[in-house]
């Protein structure tokens, strides 16, 4: 037996003995719906297997609740928190994760500025840093902490680019920390984001002043309640938003988004 993580509703958060058995069970059915690429949906024992391998847990009991992961040919080990929901490994940063993963030569981050919202425990911030990019993850000043430390802990001298810390409150001082005039991020990642939480307004506000009309979000939801669900309307009075991929059994559903109203550039005629 060893020490896991288990959060209980959107605030509250224990830690509890339990099985590994039990572990290797909940895990196998949370990725069996996790099946992306052009190519077709890959066997389910396949995409198990492949999950599986990259997730690991401490052999002994720590006084400290942590994760670790196989991505990007790297051995990532998340800290995680007992008392704050924001300092936890939810799903939905799984399915992003494995999404930049294995769909890298579609969406190349090499060299590419990319943002996270609502980082967490960082895990999005140091795969997406591990592929190439340069980094800004961003969260709550209270999770800085943690956050910097995961994400220093697992990307120094690992990475062509070290990503940065900031904090980034929804809605405040967007323009005086990140002035449009010379921020521009070529992706917005985002894992959860929309809860329970009285900060929706400031949400939506924070990705319209961080996209830029060449800007592609990608954002993992998962569904909960009713408010929380009609974000997604919202969200596409600004944005034109495209389901990748979508998870039934696991209530989240993988975006990809654009700015609307944007200048398309069409391929001019080559004249010999």
């Amino acid at each position: 037996m060893f020490s896991f993580l288990v959060a209980i509703g959107p605030a509250v958060s224990v830690q509890i003995p339990i099985l590994l058995s039990v572990i290797s069970m909940v895990t196998a059915g949370l990725i069996q719906k996790l099946c992306f690429g052009q190519d077709g949906e890959k066997e389910d024992e396949d995409i198990v297997a492949e999950i599986m391998r990259r997730r690991f847990f401490p052999a002994l009991i720590t006084h400290k609740a942590w994760e670790g992961f196989h991505f990007a040919d790297h051995e990532i080990r998340i800290t995680e928190a007992t008392d704050c929901y924001g300092a936890v490994v939810w799903p939905s940063a799984l399915v992003l994760c494995y999404f930049l993963e294995t769909n890298s030569k579609q969406y190349n981050l090499v060299d590419k500025n990319v943002i996270e919202i609502g980082a967490g425990t960082g895990l999005v911030s140091i795969v997406a840093s591990l592929l190439g990019a340069l980094v800004t993850a961003t969260d709550l000043p209270e999770l800085l902490g943690n956050l910097q430390h995961n994400v220093l802990q697992n990307t120094k001298l690992k990475c062509k680019h070290q990503p940065r810390v900031k904090e980034l409150s929804w809605g405040i001082d967007l323009e005086k920390n990140f002035p449009r005039s010379s921020c521009h991020f070529d992706y917005i990642l985002a894992a959860d984001v929309v809860y329970h939480h009285p900060f929706l307004d400031e949400l939506l506000l924070t990705f319209d002043h961080l996209c830029k009309n060449d800007t592609v979000i990608l954002w993992a939801m998962k569904f909960r309640l009713e408010k929380e669900n009609q974000f997604v309307g919202r969200f596409q009075t600004l944005f034109d938003l495209e389901v990748i991929s979508d998870f039934p059994s696991l209530n989240i559903t993988l975006y990809k988004a654009m700015r609307k109203g944007r200048v398309k550039v069409r391929p001019s005629k080559v004249v010999v």
